[in-house]
């Protein structure tokens, strides 16, 4: 019977910490798009990984390269998460975006864990389920 209830506990503890970090993951993606609704690039270049901050090395250079790049997240008309996965030590966090025209855009956002949080350490827009390949 103890085997039974503890093996029940880290059932529910596990799951309540799968809901943690699946929401500590959505609002770390959520801030960085409040950043970009106010052109807040400095802010939103917090949210990115230190991998991608060295890259761009400046809030202005990856500004530049969101407006220009993915125009459906600098201004997204509304934002649906999906499913978060794991595959190979990495969380990819799957986001349906509408623009202002109403088309739908599917993102993946990869995220890794830091000692100040989950960060966005790259984005790859999909297919549209359905299209032709």
């Amino acid at each position: 019977m103890r085997v039974l209830v503890l093996t029940a506990a880290i059932a529910v503890m596990g799951a309540f910490g799968a809901q943690a970090q699946d929401s500590d993951i959505r609002n770390t993606i959520s801030q960085q798009f409040e950043a970009f609704k106010v052109d807040d690039f400095a802010t939103a270049f917090t949210f990115a990984s230190p991998g991608l901050q060295q890259f761009f090395q400046s809030p202005e250079n990856f500004g530049r390269m969101v407006t220009q790049g993915y125009p459906m997240v600098w201004r997204p008309a509304d934002v649906t998460y999906l499913e978060l996965r794991e595959e190979g030590g990495s969380f990819w966090q799957r986001v349906q975006i509408t623009d202002a025209d109403g088309r739908p855009h599917y993102l993946e956002y990869r995220m890794i864990e830091t000692p100040e949080g989950w960060r966005i350490s790259g984005v790859q827009i999909l297919d549209a389920p359905g299209a032709a390949v």
